[in-house]
C-alpha cells in the first residue's frame, strides 16, 4: 500500500469542508431545541443534508485524488462503501417508516416480514430508553462540542443558557471557554 501524505491542497480543502459539516451538525441540533420549534422540520432537514452532501463532497475529492494516483476502480468502490449508498431523492423507504412507526408507538403494518419488525422494535428501543436509556458521555461532549465551538466563533456564548438545557449549557460554555478566538491564517 502507498505510504505517501496527502496533498497539501486537499488537507487543506478536506479540512474546510469537515469544518462546515461540523457546523451545519450543530445547527441540526440546534433546531431541534424546543424554542425554534416551528421551523425544525425544514432547518433539521436542509442542515442534516448540507452536511451529507459536504461530506459527500470531500469523499469525491479524495476518491478523485485516489483514482488519479492509480487506484484500482474495485478498492475505490470498495472504500468508498457504495454498497451502502442510496439516494435521498427515493425518500424514506419501509425501514425508515417501520422505526418511526416504532419510535412514535403506531401500529406495525400487518406484515409478516421479519425485517419490518426489527426496524419497528429497533424504534421501540430509541423510544422506550432502551437505547438512550443512560445519559452516553460521548454524545453528551460532543453535542457541547459543537455548540460551544459555535457559540464562540459567532461570539454568542451567553445565548447557549436559552435555547439548552443547564447541563449541557454548563459543558458548552466550559468548551466555548478554552477556545481562542480564531486568527486568521498569517499571509
Amino acid at each position: 500500500m502507498e505510504d505517501t501524505q496527502m496533498p497539501e491542497p486537499l488537507r487543506q480543502t478536506v479540512h474546510q469542508l469537515v469544518s462546515e459539516v461540523v457546523m451545519n451538525c450543530q445547527e441540526v441540533l440546534r433546531y431541534t431545541e424546543p424554542d425554534i420549534a416551528r421551523d425544525w422540520k425544514r432547518m433539521t432537514l436542509i442542515r442534516a443534508t448540507d452536511a451529507s452532501d459536504t461530506m459527500d463532497m470531500a469523499s469525491m475529492l479524495i476518491a478523485a485524488y485516489c483514482q488519479r494516483t492509480g487506484m484500482a476502480m474495485d478498492t475505490l468502490a470498495s472504500y468508498l462503501q457504495t454498497r451502502h449508498q442510496r439516494s435521498r431523492a427515493a425518500g424514506p423507504r419501509d425501514a425508515d417508516r417501520h422505526k418511526i412507526a416504532g419510535m412514535l408507538g403506531t401500529p406495525l403494518p400487518p406484515e409478516d416480514d421479519h425485517e419490518a419488525r426489527t426496524r419497528f422494535s429497533c424504534g421501540q428501543g430509541y423510544a422506550e430508553g432502551g437505547l438512550m436509556a443512560e445519559v452516553d458521555e460521548q454524545r453528551l461532549f460532543t453535542e457541547a462540542c459543537l455548540h460551544g465551538l459555535r457559540a464562540r466563533l459567532y461570539d454568542d456564548v451567553d445565548a447557549l443558557d436559552t435555547y439548552l438545557p443547564p447541563h449541557l449549557a454548563a459543558l458548552a460554555r466550559k468548551v466555548a471557554g478554552v477556545l481562542e478566538v480564531p486568527q486568521p491564517a498569517p499571509a
